[in-house]
């Protein structure tokens, strides 16, 4: 088993954050990014810059800290820790737990939902780690990846024929997506054609528009944000923001205005997005939060209807092993799962209006 240390990060590696994180075993995430950081730090989070190196290498993590009344801190290790196996998970978070220790920072528990495929290996070294099974948080624990590495007409060819004929239709009745510069008027644009998804299908909730113009503006400032729309009648109908990170693609946010008269604008609107994405270095494309695999066909499913638009890109459904917590006061932890997590969330919801995590 290899051993780990950990430490914050240096002055100099938090001023190249994204360089470091992109250069992870498997290439960071988003949602460990400096332009995420930004937007939580201040919101009831501390952020934190978490390095764990093995004498070889080293694996850059974002750290989300809270305080808690009678319990102490809780790190969640957002999206991570990204390391090179499963089977390093167990030492990397020892590691973690013995800084932690060094610096008195109170820890009762450390959550984590890294970017690693279930499987029953996986499982195993899950349990070997000591960790507990927790809620899942982000939207993309289970989602639709496809890999965009080729040449274009071979991932065009790698599609479902359904997709691949409402992206021609569209095309062939003169369809047009239009990129937009960030700014207030394209941010609002897009959120009221989210905000309208949700009211009529409320498969997700929805953050307020402060948060997102936020989050969008600090992407698209780093130029790691773009804006698609189509429109109908001089309106915008479909709308798409996609993020490029290191080789990754995430389409992070989206909507639609209902009973549109132009088919298969949703599909155009993607296909133009991930042919951005790969002009711009990227080699996956991930459509961001389905249906667990074991439930994509479950019409009672509230992502159904996404998960279906989402497959007729690609037809697997990669489940990630979720939310785990990593406990280090066994009673303060007990005391957290059996109630005091809903009620500082709920508490936290009430004071600011915005979700916990």
């Amino acid at each position: 088993m290899r051993e780990f240390t950990a430490r914050f990060a240096t002055a100099e590696e938090i001023e190249n954050w994204d360089k470091h994180v992109t250069a992870n075993p498997h290439g960071g995430n988003m949602l460990q990014s400096a332009a995420y950081a930004s937007v939580k730090n201040g919101s009831g989070w501390k952020v934190r810059f978490l390095v764990l190196e093995d004498g070889k290498a080293a694996s850059y993590n974002l750290v989300l800290e809270k305080n808690f009344p009678v319990l102490g801190r809780l790190w969640y290790l957002i999206k991570g820790p990204d390391l090179e196996s499963p089977a390093d998970l167990k030492a990397g978070l020892e590691a973690c737990a013995a800084f932690a220790r060094s610096q008195k920072l109170g820890l009762f528990t450390i959550k984590i939902e890294p970017d690693i495929v279930d499987s029953d290996e996986a499982q195993l070294h899950l349990t070997e780690a000591g960790l507990l099974k927790a809620p899942n948080i982000q939207s993309n624990d289970s989602t639709a990846l496809l890999d965009i590495s080729g040449p274009e007409e071979v991932v065009f060819k790698a599609i479902s024929s359904r997709a691949r004929n409402a992206i021609r239709r569209a095309e062939r009745e003169g369809c047009e997506v239009v990129r937009k510069e960030h700014g207030p008027e394209t941010y609002r644009a897009l959120y009221d054609l989210m905000a309208d998804t949700v009211k009529a299908k409320g498969s997700m909730p929805l953050r307020s528009y402060e948060y997102y113009a936020a989050f969008w503006d600090e992407f698209c400032n780093r130029g790691q944000g773009h804006f698609f729309f189509t429109y109908e009648d001089g309106k915008p109908s479909v709308g798409a923001f996609v993020i490029n990170y290191g080789a990754k693609a995430t389409y992070k946010d989206g909507g639609s205005t209902q009973n549109r008269k132009q088919y298969g604008d949703s599909h155009l609107v993607q296909w133009t997005a991930i042919r951005r994405m790969q002009e711009l270095g990227c080699t996956e494309y991930d459509f961001c939060g389905t249906p667990p695999s074991t439930r994509i066909k479950d019409k009672s499913h509230n992502l159904y209807g996404m998960g279906m638009f989402k497959t007729s890109f690609t037809k697997t459904v990669t489940d990630f092993v979720g939310c785990h917590d990593y406990v280090l006061a066994p009673l303060k932890h007990r005391l957290w799962v059996k109630g005091a997590e809903k009620v500082f969330r709920r508490i936290e919801t009430a004071r600011t209006g915005q979700q916990f995590y």
